[in-house]
């Protein structure tokens, strides 16, 4: 396994982490929270697609420049730890890896351009009350000259301003299809979702609307699926290494009888636990986007990558408040946007519980 990222890749990360950095600052985040509407920063967004970091991830057939996932990797654990307000792995991670892979080409290139300039946002509405997401109850019917979705989904992320939405559904054969549903289209409602992180996800209600074939067949949603999944790990490397350096810094400038609490024994053992859980969190996530974008068997090494995401993550950012004490909540200090982030996290697609019934499931598969 080689996880060193190329010229061209590191590139584009280091652009990525200037440009986050420099426009998803404490300040403005607190400015953008305490204004009306979503938590979506329009012009950070512009600036992504004009420094070319969101054209980077789009196929060469298509016009961009065709990084490998682990790059994708690297720019979306940048975008971890500035919880920057824009939809960076909805679009990069949930909409344009099946968009590139499966969909016919008219809308594979018109998507595709869209999202490369900017004008485009993608996402994917996996969740459904009580529904495994590969085994989806909306519902796609074929009609004389498409196809037609019936269902609901909840906590889409991004729902509120995406453009496009890829929808998993049952097929009436027994299959299951991947669909493009335009969020402005006949047949489509939105009603937004509040969440504590304040991002723009919402509810999708869909009756009869039109949508457009991007894949069909099992082993392509699970396809997706693990790409969704994978891109969300290294999302989650990014709020627990912030969280992390939050932490040592405070802890080597606080004192406490004259002497700095990170000294103290208690605090040391925790932080070590901590920065073990986002190493194991960074190298779990490496290597399922290394496997993935192999073309090797990668479902065990997803679940395994999530599984550390959902479980250390939630370690990482409970010892971070910790060691923080009453600073850690204070909505003045960044802290509590990366343990909102990691707590959303822990939770899409799949939560710690259900990776590790997924490994057993497929542990069984392959000794059976």
């Amino acid at each position: 396994m080689d996880f060193t990222h190329d010229e061209e890749a590191q590139a584009v990360t280091d652009l990525a982490a200037q440009v986050l950095g420099d426009r998803a600052t404490h300040e403005a985040l607190r400015e953008l929270e305490r204004a009306e509407g979503p938590r979506h920063d329009a012009g950070l967004w512009a600036a992504l697609a004009e420094t070319g970091i969101l054209g980077a991830f789009v196929p060469e057939s298509a016009g961009g420049a065709g990084l490998d996932l682990l790059a994708l990797g690297a720019v979306l654990e940048q975008a971890g730890r500035t919880t920057a307000p824009v939809p960076l792995w909805e679009t990069l991670g949930l909409g344009v890896p099946a968009v590139a892979e499966f969909a016919p080409a008219a809308l594979r290139d018109e998507l595709l351009a869209g999202v490369a300039a900017g004008s485009t946002i993608l996402t994917a509405a996996w969740h459904e009350q009580g529904s495994d997401p590969l085994a989806p109850t909306t519902v796609a019917t074929r009609t004389g000259d498409g196809w037609s979705v019936t269902g609901t989904k909840v906590c889409v992320p991004a729902g509120l301003v995406a453009d496009v939405v890829l929808v998993p559904a049952a097929v009436e054969d027994g299959s299951v299809a991947l669909l493009a549903v335009r969020r402005g289209g006949e047949g489509v409602a939105v009603e937004p979702i509040r969440t504590t992180l304040g991002d723009p996800q919402a509810a999708i209600l869909l009756a009869d609307a039109p949508a457009e074939l991007v894949a069909e067949g099992h082993e392509s949603l699970r396809w997706a699926y693990e790409r969704a999944v994978a891109t969300q790990c290294a999302v989650m490397l990014g709020a627990c290494s912030q969280a992390l350096d939050l932490t040592a810094t405070y802890t080597k400038e606080r004192k406490q009888f004259d002497v700095p609490i990170a000294s103290f024994q208690a605090v040391a053992h925790r932080a070590a636990d901590a920065y073990m859980d986002t190493e194991a969190i960074r190298l779990t996530t490496w290597q399922a986007l290394w496997r993935l974008g192999e073309g090797l068997e990668a479902s065990e090494y997803v679940a395994v990558a999530k599984f550390w995401a959902a479980w250390g993550g939630q370690r990482v950012v409970h010892a971070a408040q910790h060691l923080h004490g009453g600073v850690g909540v204070d909505r003045d200090y960044p802290l509590h946007r990366s343990f909102l982030l990691a707590k959303e996290l822990e939770l899409q697609l799949g939560g710690a519980t259900q990776q590790l019934g997924e490994l057993g499931r497929l542990i069984a598969d392959s000794s059976g």
